[in-house]
Order: C-alpha cells, then structure tokens, then sequence
C-alpha cells in the first residue's frame, strides 16, 4: 500500500495543484487564498506544447544544416497518460493498462531517426550536430532547488534553448519553478499514505475489485499483476495476456467511478497541496503562467494530433 500511494501523490497533482481546499470536519482546513489561480495545462495541451518544441527545435536544426525529425508516432488518443486512478472505461476496453501502447512507442523510439542519422555523421559533423542541438559540452547549466532537498541541474543552449525561449520566454525560470510545482509531492507524501479518506476509498475499490473476480489490494497491485502474467505468457500468447489486460483495466475503471476513487484522491491532495499554497505558490501559479503563455504559442506552430 505504501509504494502505490507514493505514486499517486505524482499522479493526481497535476490536476489538482492550487485547487479549492479539500478538508472536511476532521482536518483543519488551510487558509482560503482570494487571489485567483492560473489553471493547469490539460495533458493533452501538454503534449501539444511539446510537439511545438519539437517543430521549434527541427527548424532551428535544418537553418543550420542539420536533419531533425519529429517524434509524433503516438495518436492522441494512444498519448493519453494512464493515471493511478483510472476510471475511463471506454479507453481500458480498447487499450487495457496500454501495454501495447508503451510496447509501440519504445519501438519508436528504439528506431529514433535523429539518433540514426547523428550515428551517420562524421565525428567532426556529430560534435557540430550536437553543439547545434543543445550547446554541446560547453553548454551552460541551470540549476533548480527541490522542494524536499537537493538540486537537480539541466544542460540548456542551442535550438533546444531557442525553442525553449520562443514558448516559455525565459527557460531558466521554466525549469525552477517546474521543479517547484512537479515536486512538491515529496513533502505530503507520508501523510497522503496515511490519509483515512484515501485509505478507505482504495479499500471500497478492492472490496469491488473482488466482487468482479479479481482479488487486488489497491489499483498498483492490479497493475502489477498484469505486468507479470504478460511477461509469463510471452510473446507466443500476446493476445491472451491483451485480453486479460483489459478485462483487468476495465474492472479497475469501473470500480473506481462506483466508488468515486479520483474524486476523493482529487480533493485529499488539493488539501494537502494547499497548505504548501503560502511558501509555494508564487513559483506554481508562475510555471502555470509560462505553461499557458507556452499552450498559446504552441497552438499557432502545430496542429493537435489526431
């Protein structure tokens, strides 16, 4: 239980980080901030920010005598992130955990054409190919602190710099404020766990789950179970595991609406994150503000995926 709901902390936050306070008569409820809140970009607006910088980086590439070639092997749909909670029944009927999915875009990306044609080049074509890309080895590097401790540093320069530039303005600050906002996880992760709403709405999903035949403690264990017995069946009875993915996913979905699982993990975070809303909040709402001002170029460079 404790490693599963170490991974929900990262997987509801980015739909719920300075959201209205979640307490009930039990908690004591964090102070109301009046101010409004920038929303978080969708996932799918996510993905179009990135395929922006893609389309960025690889113009940037060919000015300067370089092939670059976008990665968009994924549709939208097949893109969709498979959160924790995962309650789109509809999606679990046609790709399961997306085990095929994970199984196609690691083919993609087995086959990446950028590192194909950078492996072509001679060593005095790759060192310029890679100082054009990123700044090479040379490249200056930022530095962003962790909202749990630590740092954590990034090479920037180059067409990735650039494009980074033309979304977001100002990439060093990007990468700080990121950093702040995807991390703040790691400081109510431990009371998370221990959560008696969140605790007691994974043990109505079990009682469900074992209703429909699938005895799981909690939706990672259910997760995990289909990833052993697809690496047990092979990839002579791929068909068969495939089926079974999805008859697991699709009862995972279902119970989780019947017992309102994403609504209760939904509203235990925002309460948790608000309370961190005094010492972080000006470095979330400004990731979320370069994050739309980003979404806003982005839809003027591409076009959403199909």
């Amino acid at each position: 239980m404790r490693r599963v709901l170490v991974s929900l902390c990262a997987v509801v936050a980015a739909v719920t980080t300075g959201c209205a306070g979640g307490g009930d008569g039990g908690d004591v409820r964090p102070r109301q901030d009046p101010r409004p809140r920038p929303p978080a970009l969708t996932w799918q607006q996510e993905l179009r920010v990135a395929d922006a910088q893609q389309r960025l980086t690889g113009q940037c590439m060919n000015r300067q005598g370089f092939t670059y070639r976008e990665d968009r092997g994924l549709t939208l749909r097949e893109s969709r992130p498979v959160r924790y909670v995962q309650d789109d029944v509809a999606w679990a009927r046609a790709y399961g955990y997306g085990g095929r999915i994970e199984a196609k875009s690691l083919r993609v990306h087995e086959r990446n054409p950028n590192g194909t044609y950078r492996r072509s080049l001679s060593p005095s074509r790759r060192a310029a190919f890679d100082t054009a890309l990123d700044g090479g080895a040379g490249a200056r590097m930022l530095t962003a602190s962790l909202p749990g401790g630590g740092q954590t540093r990034k090479r920037v320069g180059g067409c990735t710099e650039e494009a980074e530039r033309a979304l977001y303005g100002d990439p060093a600050e990007w990468y700080r404020t990121g950093k702040v906002a995807t991390g703040l996880n790691a400081l109510y992760g431990e009371e998370l766990m221990k959560d008696r709403h969140l605790t007691a709405a994974v043990r109505a999903w079990s009682r469900c789950m074992k209703k429909a035949g699938l005895p799981h403690e909690d939706p990672g264990a259910a997760r995990e179970a289909v990833r052993t017995d697809t690496a047990r069946l092979g990839a002579a009875r791929a068909d068969e595991a495939f089926a079974a993915e999805r008859r697991t996913a699709v009862a995972d979905a279902t119970c989780a609406r019947e017992t309102s699982l994403r609504a209760v993990a939904t509203a235990r975070e925002t309460y948790y994150l608000d309370r961190l809303r005094d010492r972080f909040g000006e470095d979330v709402d400004t990731y979320r503000h370069l994050g739309r001002r980003a979404y806003d170029r982005a839809v003027r460079i591409v076009p959403e995926r199909g």
